[in-house]
């Protein structure tokens, strides 16, 4: 597995993290303790040292998750995990108040079963709190051996650049994939400024970039999808387009939608981690083997000429989730 460090932070991973929260969380019921320690396991043999998790996925039981299937190599890997809801559920809002910050560091290191985190993330930007004083707390951690790296996720511009001057970030985790490039415009122009790294998050288009899903697809009671607009079965068929266009390049390249997906993202920029999340070994082998599919310049150039004629249909978020990104 190739690797990559997170800006100037030094943090190096592999090249493709995992991320966990569909484990948990998120899409349907929670995988079986087990089959999903096999597959974090696996993750590992094949080369990915970078995991992706939160106390918000479950809540908690995510975390603990990790914590058990990673102990035998904690020293090999690195976790990320997240603070920021209210007792660790979304939708009780945000509090990123420093004494919860600490509390929920200390309880995440007694889930994870690690006496440091790799890199802590503020999960969603909270109004009610300055970012300079998140940034602060997250210092003292740093400064304690608790934390070695201070994250944000979803935040915007001006609270990048607040926060970075306070305690250097070590990457923003946000929504990013050909089928969500608005980070394209302000986001990774900042990041290279600032030198700080860049953790794409649905980096599969929340499975729409596969190609497996239709007009027809039903999903699971409790998949957070049913209340996205682009996943709205109108939505899905006039995006259809842009799944066409990743399918034949697939075919033409001997590969897989996914992997095509992939390797484009990889090819943005070198400080550029993407996070896929699965729960299928299958699916893990196929991510994984997009490191080994670099695309030509073009390729790339053929991609992204034809992207720019492509209009995207519906919003990445309903109005209430779409409220919690930061400015």
């Amino acid at each position: 597995m190739q690797k990559r460090i997170l800006g100037n932070s030094g943090l190096e991973v592999s090249a493709l993290g995992l991320g966990c929260m569909g484990l948990s969380f998120g899409y349907g019921k929670p995988t079986e303790n087990t089959e999903a320690i096999k597959l974090l396991r696996s993750a590992y043999d094949q080369g990915i040292t970078f995991f992706d998790t939160a106390e918000a996925y479950g809540p908690f039981t995510n975390e603990a998750l990790l914590g058990e299937a990673l102990a035998p190599f904690r020293s090999e890997v690195v976790i990320a995990t997240k603070f920021g809801f209210k007792e660790g559920k979304p939708d009780l809002g945000m509090d990123s108040r420093p004494a919860t910050i600490r509390l929920v560091a200390e309880a995440a290191l007694k889930r994870l079963k690690t006496d440091y985190i790799d890199l802590f993330y503020q999960h969603r930007v909270d109004p009610n709190v300055p970012i300079e004083e998140v940034a602060g707390t997250v210092k003292e951690l740093i400064k304690e051996g608790k934390v070695k790296h201070f994250g944000l996720s979803e935040a915007g511009v001006e609270t990048i650049r607040k926060a970075h001057a306070v305690q250097p970030i070590t990457a923003l985790q946000s929504e990013y994939s050909m089928f969500f490039r608005e980070p394209e415009k302000d986001i990774l122009p900042t990041l290279e400024e600032l030198g700080i790294g860049f953790v794409p998050f649905s980096p599969l288009g929340k499975g729409f970039l596969t190609g497996a899903i239709t007009q027809e697809t039903k999903f699971e009671e409790d998949d957070f999808r049913n209340i996205v607009p682009r996943f709205r079965p109108d939505n899905i068929a006039a995006n259809q387009k842009l799944v066409d266009l990743v399918v034949s390049i697939a075919q033409n390249n001997g590969t897989t939608a996914a992997q095509v997906a992939l390797s484009w993202l990889l090819a943005q920029k070198p400080w550029i981690v993407p996070i896929p999340g699965t729960t299928k070994l299958a699916r893990l082998q196929e991510n994984i083997g997009a490191v080994n599919l670099p695309l030509s310049g073009d390729e790339l150039n053929s991609i992204n000429t034809a992207l720019a004629t492509i209009k995207i249909s519906g919003e990445r978020y309903p109005a209430s989730l779409q409220a919690r990104v930061g400015k």
